[in-house]
């Protein structure tokens, strides 16, 4: 039997925030965010209660396509800083409590990396069999354009050799042959090299795609892809015991599930961690309705991870926000709802919103939204901002409108940078959601102020283990708007009601192990209220209300300890 520690399991219960170097503190005033001005920001993340930063890619890119085409692997941008910079984030964070994982980018490369240049100089070259190339487009092959605006097809034909290169992505991102052993060693190392230098593990990018050989001549020479990943994190644990593999499956639930493992062995031996973007979507339709029902369906369609493995948990992501698994009704529903102008939408599949502006402001739903995130079972992942509920600027291209720079104080370039907002990676914010009216310095002055809110949940969350380590059980709330679950340890209980509705709501809850006169304590307030004679709880909501309960011993009952 293999024993593992509490404390191996750290991301169990962590609360991950995402962010992206060059739009998050500039340093020195070139109107690019950078290693330094991420470091002395810690203290906002500490406040918070930031456990784990994933830093989306800061390599050396050609920057077509936001620091995911990279021109090497062991490398800092140098508009981000040195490798100096970046260890000294890594320890001060360390230092704060706070672990840092990193985009792990490895189904491409940049056309300009020198392992492609050295690919496409000859057929003989000695990379050249570390991409994909054909003579003429295989009928058999790969099928989906990923950025349906910017490309037609997967192959793009290369002049000097003749052939065409296999990019499941931009034209400027050329695949990499995962079926070349010697690909798969270089993966390691990149690994290997990060781990080295303070990483607690990865995010992993575009999972399936990274694994996918359809097509490919020499895909008999890969091992069976999930033996394969496997291997991965493997490795990962010989260098570092307790790091973890945050993997982007955006598949179906029981295609998902096998990416943490062989479901037959019941641990988690691939991926640590998969986002559940499923349960995602269907809470942006429960959301638009009203109603409960989207989101219980899928909490309880999504497979139990298994044991050394977790789902991850999000409002919203750092792309668009994806909404290709819903019904084209059910996208219809949600895009009229939180998106209805057409520069609202991305690729027909999905919003370049983010949350606020998508609810016109409304403080109720937006804190229904986070209170799911924090109690719902998974482990949370914040993108920057949200804790200050910044908006988009949609005047950006694509999926750069929610990426727009980190607001810090009320002044015209949010405390972002001195320089010139004409050198920002991206457009400031503007309107209702700029700088103005939504930044830290005056949020974290106002203890009603969503900043506020966002602590408390974050607080209440990691002083709550059951949310994290806890049995999940969906409870009948006999109230279509409301959405009630119980999250169990042998030592205590926490029940989380959801309305999500504009209406008062009354849940009539049956919860197992409370009889009549049992009390339960607001975990949010520490106010108190008992069920009734007949051991039902009734209880009131507001419009889009919520309470976290912990559930107590019944007062009749001296000798039972209260629960904690």
């Amino acid at each position: 039997m293999r024993l593992t520690r509490t404390s191996d399991l750290w991301w169990k219960n962590a609360v991950v925030y995402c962010l992206d170097v060059e739009t998050y503190q500039d340093s020195d005033g070139d109107g690019t965010g950078d290693f330094a001005g991420l470091t002395q920001r810690i203290d906002h993340l500490v406040r918070l209660g930031v456990t784990c930063v994933w830093l989306m890619p800061f390599y050396p890119t050609r920057e077509r396509d936001d620091g995911y085409d990279i021109t090497d692997f062991y490398g800092v941008d140098e508009r981000l800083g040195t490798l100096g910079d970046f260890t000294e984030f890594v320890r001060t964070a360390r230092d704060r409590g706070i672990r840092v994982i990193a985009d792990l980018v490895v189904n491409h490369t940049s056309e300009h990396h020198p392992w492609f240049q050295d690919a496409r100089s000859a057929k003989d070259s000695a990379h050249r069999d570390w991409y994909v190339w054909a003579d003429e487009p295989p009928q058999d092959g790969p099928e989906g354009v990923v950025f349906p605006d910017a490309e037609d097809s997967l192959w793009e034909y290369d002049e000097t050799t003749g052939q065409y290169y296999l990019h499941r992505f931009y034209k400027q991102q050329p695949d990499l042959n995962i079926a070349n052993p010697r690909v798969r060693d270089e993966i390691a190392r990149i690994m290997g090299f990060w781990t080295q230098l303070g990483l607690s593990g990865f995010r992993v990018d575009a999972v399936p795609f990274l694994l996918e050989t359809d097509g490919q001549r020499d895909a008999d020479r890969l091992p069976d892809p999930h033996e394969y990943l496997a291997d991965l994190r493997a490795f990962l644990g010989r260098r570092s015991g307790d790091a973890v593999l945050l993997g982007e499956v955006n598949l179906p639930y029981d295609d998902t599930a096998l990416f943490f493992g062989e479901p037959s062995s019941g641990r988690g031996d691939e991926l640590t961690m998969c986002f559940d973007f499923i349960g995602m979507q269907q809470m942006y339709l429960s959301l638009a309705r009203g109603e409960a029902a989207p989101l219980a369906r899928s909490l309880r369609e999504r497979p139990a991870a298994p044991r050394d493995a977790h789902w991850a948990t999000f409002v919203r992501n750092h792309d668009e926000l994806t909404l290709d698994k819903l019904t084209d009704a059910e996208r219809a529903e949600v895009f009229a709802a939180f998106g209805p102008e057409k520069d609202m939408q991305l690729y027909d599949r999905g919003l370049r919103r983010r949350l606020p502006p998508m609810v016109d402001g409304d403080r109720r739903r937006l804190e229904l939204a986070y209170s799911l995130l924090f109690t719902l079972p998974g482990t949370p992942v914040l993108f920057y901002g949200e804790e200050i509920g910044m908006g988009e600027n949609l005047a950006a291209e694509g999926r750069q409108a929610v990426r727009t720079p980190m607001q810090w104080t009320a002044d015209e370039n949010g405390g972002f940078s001195t320089a010139d907002p004409a050198d920002f990676p991206n457009p400031v914010a503007d309107g209702a959601y700029g700088p103005e009216q939504v930044n830290v310095h005056d949020q974290a002055r106002d203890p009603g102020s969503f900043l506020a809110r966002m602590r408390l949940l974050i607080e209440s969350y990691r002083q709550a283990p059951e949310l994290a380590w806890g049995e999940f059980d969906l409870l009948d709330s006999a109230d279509p708007a409301v959405l009630a679950h119980l999250s169990s340890l042998p030592e205590g209980a926490v029940l989380a009601a959801h309305n999500f509705s504009g209406d008062r709501a009354t849940a009539s809850l049956t919860v197992p192990g409370l009889g009549p006169d049992a009390e339960l304590t607001d975990v949010l307030t520490g106010a108190t209220l008992t069920t009734r004679s007949d051991g039902c709880l009734h209880l009131g909501l507001e419009p889009y209300g919520y309470r976290w309960l912990r559930v107590s011993t019944r007062r009749d009952d001296p000798d039972r300890t209260t629960s904690t």
